[in-house]
């Protein structure tokens, strides 16, 4: 148990918690069992320890936080070590990459002993976390029951900005945006140039660990898609080798033309994929994992019935990262907008417009002189445009819908 107690407190001490993220004041920390999934390197592990130094600092040791991939758990179990625990008197345990954790007894995996140690020990607040590809994960412990689930997205424009010191400003709803941007936006603009800040945004804030190195940056980002790939979407789906290579294949296919408009056959000949439904099953293990997201005119449902009519990309600087194709303006606004957008929102393709939002907000995407064309005749709906600073009546400026979480 020494072990344990001096592997957690070593981490736990260095965490800092000057900047927390926005899902930290959302988490309903009360909740005896609590999720919390999001792509690698958006901030899982430090958010947990976050809530961990604050416990131990009302009372020492009253949580311990463990990655389960350590080798700590080589050879034991989570129920034996949360028994243990609980006799030193432990209230909150804290599992971090549970889709590693190895199975001691065939048939028998993390969920299971979540839900093993979550019945039988009641004083026990168990928080976890893992890959977004666990949303897929079949596993032999129901906590559909238990849980409270929350998903952790890449820093927004606003968190960017609090980050690195150069403005803390007020998340704001997006009905709000709608009807007082001339008035936000003049409050933000007129305390910094916010369009410099924005552009670099785009290319390297999304990922809090940006900072830690800035000059290996995009060599980490393709890090991260292969440990993604060849890692954490095996880990959950039971895919073989030669998969995984069709998945960065697709991907990559995919990064050079984004906005994607899939052509599925050609597709499939190039991935020598036999049929349509496992190429729409590739593309779905892509978005769960937050590595693509796709839009369609229809409402969300079982995706992998349905052919996308878009393809993007999870992030901007996936787009920086992974295209070699220069920069294409047009493609990074309507990215932008929807990785901002889908945290709490629903996002539709609409037959007019760029994106519809709740099924009510239709939005057209654009630079500074975009017309109203395309939306003259609809209610609700807005022009989104990049490179301006302040809007005016329907006309939103793009960096504004950054500072929804």
């Amino acid at each position: 148990m020494q072990d344990i107690f001096n592997y957690s407190n070593s981490l736990i001490e260095k965490v800092n918690l000057d900047f927390k993220r926005y899902l930290f004041r959302e988490i309903n920390w009360k909740s005896r069992l609590i999720e919390i999934l999001g792509s690698r390197g958006v901030g899982k592990t430090t958010l947990m320890l976050q809530k961990a130094k604050i416990l131990n600092s009302d009372k020492p040791n009253l949580a311990v936080y463990l990655s389960l991939d350590d080798k700590l758990m080589y050879r034991n179990s989570i129920v034996d070590i949360a028994e243990e625990l609980v006799k030193y008197g432990v209230q909150y345990i804290f599992l971090d990459e549970v889709h590693k954790y190895p199975p001691k007894i065939k048939g028998y995996d993390w969920s299971a002993e979540i839900k093993n140690s979550y019945d039988r020990f009641p004083g026990l607040n168990i928080v976890y976390s893992g890959s977004s590809v666990l949303k897929i994960y079949k596993g032999q412990g129901d906590l559909s029951r238990r849980k409270s689930s929350y998903r952790l997205a890449g820093l927004s424009l606003r968190e960017y900005l609090e980050l690195n010191g150069i403005i803390s400003f007020a998340r704001f709803q997006l009905n709000d945006l709608i009807t007082e941007h001339q008035d936000i936006s003049k409050e933000i603009t007129s305390k910094i140039k916010i369009i410099p800040h924005f552009k670099e945004y785009l290319k390297t804030g999304y990922f809090p660990f940006y900072n830690e190195d800035p000059s290996s940056y995009f060599d980490r980002l393709n890090t991260v898609l292969n440990v993604i790939i060849e890692t954490d979407i095996p880990a959950v789906s039971d895919i073989s080798f030669e998969t995984s290579l069709k998945l960065k294949k697709l991907l990559a296919a995919i990064a050079s033309t984004v906005p994607y408009v899939p052509n599925l056959l050609r597709l499939r000949k190039e991935l020598f994929v036999a049929d349509q439904r496992t190429l729409l099953k590739y593309l779905d293990l892509l978005e769960k994992a937050e590595v693509v997201n796709t839009l369609t005119q229809k409402a969300k449902g079982n995706k992998i019935l349905h052919k996308p009519d878009k393809i993007y990309l999870g992030n901007t600087n996936y787009f920086y990262g992974l295209n070699m194709t220069g920069e294409e303006s047009g493609t990074i606004r309507e990215i932008f907008f929807e990785s901002q957008l889908s945290v709490g929102h629903q996002l539709r393709l609409p037959q007019n417009g760029d994106f519809l939002v709740d099924d009510k907000y239709t939005f057209e995407i654009g630079g500074k002189n975009k017309t109203t064309k395309q939306i003259r005749d609809l209610k609700h709906a807005y022009l989104v445009l990049d490179d301006i600073e302040n809007g005016v009546f329907n006309q939103i400026p793009l960096w504004m819908f950054g500072f929804l979480y």
